[in-house]
C-alpha cells in the first residue's frame, strides 16, 4: 500500500497537514502518529511494516500500535488517499 500521489502532505508550526490535489476536498490535520504513518506511506508498505517501525520509535505495546495503524489505515482510505 502507498498514499496516493494526489495528495500532498506538509508540516508547518510543527502541524502535520495533508491536501489533495483531486478527488477528495478539504484538509486532514495529523496527530504525531498518524504523520508517522502518513510519511511511511510515501513508499510502498505494509501494515506489519509501519508497525514495526512505531515499535522502534515508541515504547507501546504491539498490540496498540497495530490497532492505531489500522484505524489510521481505515480512515485515510475512506478519503481515497490510500491505493493498495
Amino acid at each position: 500500500m502507498k498514499l496516493k500521489e494526489t495528495f500532498i502532505t506538509y508540516t508547518a508550526a510543527g502541524e502535520h497537514t495533508m491536501v489533495a490535489t483531486e478527488g477528495f476536498s478539504g484538509v486532514v490535520r495529523s496527530n504525531k502518529t498518524a504523520a508517522f504513518i502518513i510519511e511511511a506511506l510515501k513508499k510502498p508498505t505494509t501494515l506489519e511494516k509501519i508497525v514495526d517501525a512505531m515499535a522502534e520509535k515508541y515504547d507501546a505495546p504491539r498490540e496498540v500500535l497495530e490497532k492505531d495503524v489500522a484505524e489510521v489505515l481505515a480512515q485515510l482510505r475512506s478519503i481515497g488517499a490510500v491505493e493498495d
